[in-house]
């Protein structure tokens, strides 16, 4: 059998499913995986470079076939404290969001609340280089995600964290990232592959002794408490929601 091909985020809230991956040989020797920033993983599956992505969910609009492969994800009920916009002004005064370009959910979530929650769509959007989180503007605002945010939220007065900002919008929790295949996927490796995500979500204790000490940032509370990756009936609804939001836009 040809391995499965399966490009996943580099950031820490993968580190769980990794960990469960390389844990497991038996399915270590039936796939090649790949660590990609979230708008790389995305674009190996839309061009079939690989066959399941830990993906944005925003990218599910990108491909012509699609079906979740998991019964876990990377999403939040409430406040995540890893997907952010940063802030200058409060943001009803914000006049230009800068995206991230590693993320595609992620701007789009922002973009999604600037025009559904906080009314305030009517500004410019850029999408910028690595070196865009230096404007000094005052009315200039950022989209960031992942491990760069880690220590960022005492040092903008105004720090909105988009998952949270969802669930006061829709009451709904949020999916930021699925494990999506662009092809059938055989049902007897599915069911490995869930085993060893579940492996590495039950040992998370474990991982945390591998991961360095930061004063900024609780890693813990992080993996065990902020993330929530079952993949829920009201994780699915909001997914289904989002997309809905992301055509309207």
């Amino acid at each position: 059998m040809n391995k499965i091909r399966i490009s996943a985020v580099s950031y820490t809230n993968t580190k769980p499913f990794i960990y469960g991956l390389q844990h497991n040989p038996a399915i270590m020797h039936k796939i090649e995986l790949s660590l990609d920033n979230p708008t790389d993983c995305a674009q190996k599956l839309i061009d079939d470079v690989v066959d399941i992505g830990l993906i944005p969910v925003a990218a599910t609009l990108s491909l012509k076939q699609w079906e979740i492969v998991s019964d876990y994800c990377i999403g939040a009920v409430g406040a995540v404290n890893s997907v952010f916009i940063f802030s200058n002004c409060a943001v009803n005064e914000i006049r230009t969001l800068q995206l991230d370009p590693q993320s595609r959910s992620s701007n789009n979530l922002a973009r999604v609340l600037l025009k559904n929650y906080w009314k305030a769509d009517n500004l410019m959007i850029e999408v910028n280089a690595d070196n865009y989180t230096q404007s000094t503007d005052p009315h200039t605002a950022f989209v960031q995600i992942g491990d760069r945010t880690f220590g960022k939220k005492e040092k903008y007065r105004f720090v909105y964290d988009l998952a949270e900002e969802w669930q006061k919008f829709t009451g709904l929790p949020f999916v930021f990232a699925a494990w999506i295949a662009n092809k059938p996927i055989p049902v007897a490796f599915m069911e490995e592959f869930n085993e060893a995500l579940k492996y590495g979500l039950s040992h998370r204790t474990e991982l945390l002794k591998e991961l360095p000490k930061r004063d900024d940032f609780d890693f813990e509370d992080y993996l065990m408490h902020k993330l929530d990756f079952d993949l829920t009936a009201d994780k699915k609804k909001a997914l289904y929601m989002f997309l809905e939001y992301v055509r309207a836009l």
